[in-house]
């Protein structure tokens, strides 16, 4: 089953609403691939003038964190209803910031997917080690364990639906990437634990991205194996080099 590349850029805390303006006009006519689901990332603040910037594009955008209750006295935090009144098709969730920086765990990343689910978003779930739980030699059972723990009461039907980025904690911003090979085996290794869990019709669905250091210069070679379906890309999501990583097959 072919699935559908998705290349999501995660703008995590930069652009103004000004200059987010000025970024999505200056990729508007570069990442226009029919063949490529194309997400813009982007911080609340930008998201009503992102969504205005990207009508009759190829763009979907997507928020980069949401909470898991309706409404009520959660003074910064913002509601599902109102990520979707506001245009936004996807959430990032679990990244390995809000995980290390703001104390995430993945129970709070299970009720926030649910959540997602509820709404009709479509939840882009984090999962990754860092260096030393790679050096341990763990690290498909700590990845395994975020993605049992994150899909729990999510059903066939939804997770199908999903994306799933295994980012590497190690290869974030360092510069250092995961070899393809690297990459490809614990792709592939996130598809068997969602086979085990559902069935291989599920696993053959879902989309998984790999992130962590992806840029023009590697991203074909990661993009070619067979189990790595579009990338979550961080610093090169902010530069019109994003636009060679939509292109990659062109």
């Amino acid at each position: 089953m072919a699935r559908r590349k998705i290349i999501a850029g995660n703008w995590k805390m930069n652009m103004t609403p000004s200059e987010a303006k000025e970024l999505v006009a200056t990729l508007k006519p570069l990442v226009n691939n029919p063949d490529v689901d194309v997400v813009y990332g982007v911080p609340a603040v930008d998201i009503t003038t992102v969504v205005e910037a990207v009508k009759g594009t190829n763009v979907q955008v997507a928020a980069e964190n949401m909470y898991f209750e309706e409404k009520g006295a959660y003074t910064g935090e913002i509601a599902p209803a109102m990520l979707v009144d506001a245009g936004v098709k996807y959430v990032i969730l679990g990244h390995s910031e809000r995980r290390g920086y703001f104390g995430e765990t993945s129970e709070d990343v299970n009720k926030k997917i649910l959540k997602c689910f509820e709404h009709g978003l479509t939840p882009i779930m984090c999962c990754g080690e860092s260096l030393e739980q790679r050096e341990q030699g763990i690290t498909m059972d700590w990845i395994r364990m975020q993605v049992k723990i994150g899909f729990q009461g999510v059903t066939a039907d939804q997770a199908k639906t999903a994306v799933i980025a295994y980012e590497p904690i190690w290869a974030i911003g360092t510069g250092k990437t995961a070899t393809a090979d690297q990459a490809e085996e614990v792709c592939k290794g996130i598809r068997e634990c969602i086979a085990e869990m559902y069935d291989t019709d599920t696993a053959e669905a879902i989309r998984i991205q790999y992130g962590g250091s992806m840029k023009a210069a590697n991203c074909k070679e990661l993009l070619a194996k067979p189990d790595i379906d579009g990338g979550l890309i961080g610093g090169a999501s902010l530069k019109p080099e994003f636009a060679e990583i939509v292109n990659y097959n062109k």
